[in-house]
């Protein structure tokens, strides 16, 4: 747990996975597998070693396969109820939120998540948007253009110091507020967030084009930090 010593107390990764994945259409998303080893399997194996523990959030029915170093509970019926949970789980002082369906997640990413973590209190990995950006009618039809200065695609981890994100979510709760990340629970209450350089192999594997890029990233990855996680 090499990164857990940049700050003071104890930290965990939280992965909340109760989500069904329908739009891959192959099952619990969690448990696809990419190069032969599950999406879930991939993330823990990157995180652990940084962490004092990890916590999975699972559909209830469902268990952790063998061979996976962490822990698991039952999920909520969306992603805040499951991180919401999660949070309650654990006593440690910093946490980790990661999507399980990012399998790519360098050693780089986390301890430099972790450095920023604390000095602010909360951070998320990011990358600035390279794409040209539109918007579209009801047609969708080319519409005005918008500007991309400034703009950065989220992706995760996202780091915090667990009081002040049980606080963020708290409030969410009582004001029946979704957001689709934690970060954005922070920041909704006025809170900063620093922005961590991410990776563009850190994509959410969602679609099935997503689904067959990881497939080829996979070999490349593994071989590049020594033959992925087992």
């Amino acid at each position: 747990m090499s990164g857990a010593c940049l700050l003071s107390g104890t930290t965990a990764a939280l992965i909340p996975a109760a989500g069904s994945g329908t739009r891959l259409g192959l099952g619990h998303k969690a448990f696809v597998t990419v190069g032969g080893v599950s999406l879930l399997a991939r993330s823990v194996a990157a995180l652990a070693p940084h962490v004092d523990e990890v916590l999975v959030a699972l559909p209830d029915g469902l268990e952790l396969p063998l061979g996976i170093n962490a822990r698991a509970i039952v999920g909520g019926q969306t992603r805040q109820d499951s991180v919401r949970r999660l949070l309650r789980a654990t006593v440690a002082d910093t946490v980790l939120v990661h999507d399980a369906a990012r399998p790519f997640l360098s050693a780089d990413i986390v301890l430099t998540l972790l450095e920023a973590v604390a000095e602010t209190g909360a951070a998320t990995v990011a990358l600035p948007v390279a794409d040209t950006l539109v918007g579209a009618d009801a047609g969708e039809m080319w519409g005005a253009a918008v500007s991309r200065e400034g703009l950065w695609a989220v992706q995760t981890p996202q780091g915090f110091r667990r009081e002040r994100l049980l606080r963020a979510h708290a409030q969410a709760a009582a004001d029946g507020h979704a957001a689709t990340d934690d970060a954005g629970l922070i920041a909704r209450q006025g809170g900063a967030v620093r922005l961590v350089r991410g990776d563009a192999r850190l994509f959410k594997v969602t679609t099935p084009g997503d689904l067959a890029l990881a497939q080829a990233l996979a070999p490349v990855w593994d071989a590049q930090v020594g033959g992925g996680p087992v």
